[in-house]
């Protein structure tokens, strides 16, 4: 069965008596070779098991089960369950699981998965919950290998950015401090069943499993770039003054041109090591109130 099919989509999808459902970002891929991309690159050689989010008609899910050992599948609509059951039905290596992430204790789903090989994210994520979904799967502090998303273009673009550019942000650094992210492939809007209205993109984050900045407070490290991009156009001295009260700007300052910057940059110029740099000196200042 070609599950990337338009006619065997929707005919599947009558079937069982099912339409597309706005609210779940549901569009389906169209094209069996970006899907099978997909699959091959969202593992390492240490990869047994795979965590896919979201997984519509199968089409991923059947390529990652000819891959890997394991595949886990998470799918929140409860009327494609059946679907799935009936598409992925010739694979042993696939449990699915009707499920939203958002709610799901991943540390229990996936056992002792860990413990047996690498483990890595696999998604077709859903425009309006893009951000939301990848911060949970960050903050769970899980050793995933790699955390493979296909992502509104735009999306993916702040997410590959570098700082000093303009796509550079808050979820941009915030991502640079558990792993690299870099931007597989670009996917049309025209290879979706039905096709959403912008391009998507593919990213894939590597998580470093020694992160190579290591603040001394993570907490300040965390609100110091929170309060950098939070107003982002003003110079550092002032965004950090907003941020951080208990500390006069004159101590700012100086703390800014002690690690080397310049008195008028801004937040969104700092790389994450950079950041880890100044949050260190803003943790001395208050440890010394």
């Amino acid at each position: 069965m070609n599950l990337c099919d338009i006619r065997t989509i929707k005919d599947t999808m009558a079937m069982f008596g099912l339409t597309f459902r706005k609210e779940f970002g549901q569009n389906f891929l169209t094209d069996r070779e970006v899907v099978a991309e997909i699959a091959e690159s969202c593992g390492g050689p240490n990869t047994k098991t795979v965590l896919e989010i979201g997984a519509g008609c199968g089409s991923l899910t059947h390529e990652l089960a000819l891959i890997y050992e394991n595949v886990v599948a998470l799918e929140i609509d409860r009327g494609l369950i059946p679907l799935l059951k009936y598409t992925l039905g010739e694979h042993r290596n696939i449990k699915v699981i009707n499920a939203d992430v958002m709610k799901t204790d991943i540390p229990e789903l996936l056992g002792d998965a860990f413990e047996k090989g690498g483990v890595s994210v696999c998604a077709n994520l859903p425009y309006y919950i893009t951000t939301p979904i990848l911060l949970e799967l960050l903050d769970s502090r899980l050793p995933f290998d790699s955390i493979t998303v296909m992502i509104q273009s735009e999306v993916a673009d702040r997410l590959c950015a570098l700082p000093g550019t303009p796509n550079y942000g808050s979820v941009t650094a915030y991502l640079n401090y558990f792993g690299t992210c870099r931007k597989l492939m670009k996917v049309p809007a025209g290879k979706f069943l039905p096709p959403p209205k912008v391009d998507s993109a593919v990213v894939r984050i590597d998580l470093y499993r020694d992160r190579p900045c290591k603040p001394t407070d993570e907490k300040i490290f965390f609100r110091t770039m929170r309060a950098a991009f939070e107003q982002r156009r003003k110079t550092l001295p002032n965004a950090l003054s907003a941020g951080f009260g208990e500390i006069s700007k004159a101590e700012i300052t100086d703390a800014i041109l002690s690690c080397g910057f310049d008195a008028n940059i801004r937040g969104e110029r700092l790389s994450v090591s950079e950041f880890c740099t100044l949050s260190d000196k803003l943790y001395e200042l208050i440890k010394s109130k």
